[in-house]
């Protein structure tokens, strides 16, 4: 398995060693320890549909390990931890069920993406459970977030929930974001 550092270190692209009948199989550090408690499936059977971006608060944030089992997209992070050095930032990567190729998002990123194929199924695990009245949303074509995505916004097909979300502007600052050093002398008191 090979993890690919991104634009934002706490992203990560995972591209897994896929296995035929008869080689050997060897395990890697993915310097990723999560404990998964549950499986989301979704369906999109057009090509052009928008979802997102979603992210949980706490104390249900989650992290998400995203794949597909089916079609591709175009899959998009947005750094929301107020005080971050990339806050607002974005990273976006092309999955597909043909390359086999994962994206880890952890908590403190809005998630979304855009469906390249009918018929496209997204697996992601997270590492909270969803409780309705932890959910929250961001605007996918907030033009402060510069996303290049992959048609024109007059194309997209979004649900009515992802018309209506605020801007970055607009979010309370839900995460916070805490230096590497800080969180070492914090986590020793």
């Amino acid at each position: 398995m090979q993890v690919i550092r991104t634009e934002i270190a706490d992203i990560k692209v995972i591209k897994p060693v896929i296995h035929r009948h008869g080689q050997k199989v060897s395990s890697n550090n993915m310097e990723l320890t999560p404990h998964f408690v549950q499986d989301n499936h979704s369906l999109s059977t057009n090509k052009r549909i928008v979802r997102g971006f979603h992210f949980q608060i706490p104390p249900f944030s989650q992290a998400k390990l995203v794949r597909l089992i089916a079609g591709s997209i175009f899959d998009v992070a947005v750094d929301i931890r107020w005080g971050s050095p990339t806050f607002g930032r974005h990273v976006a990567v092309e999955l597909s069920a043909a390359e086999w190729n994962q994206i880890w998002i952890p908590e403190g990123f809005a998630h979304g993406f855009w469906t390249l194929e009918s018929n496209t199924e997204v697996l992601y695990k997270v590492n909270n459970y969803y409780p309705a009245e932890h959910d929250r949303g961001l605007f996918w074509n907030d033009r402060s977030l510069a996303i290049a995505w992959p048609g024109k916004a007059s194309d997209a097909i979004l649900s009515d929930k992802d018309r209506v979300q605020p801007m970055l502007v607009e979010l309370l600052p839900y995460f916070l974001y805490f230096p590497p050093v800080l969180r070492v002398a914090n986590s020793s008191s």
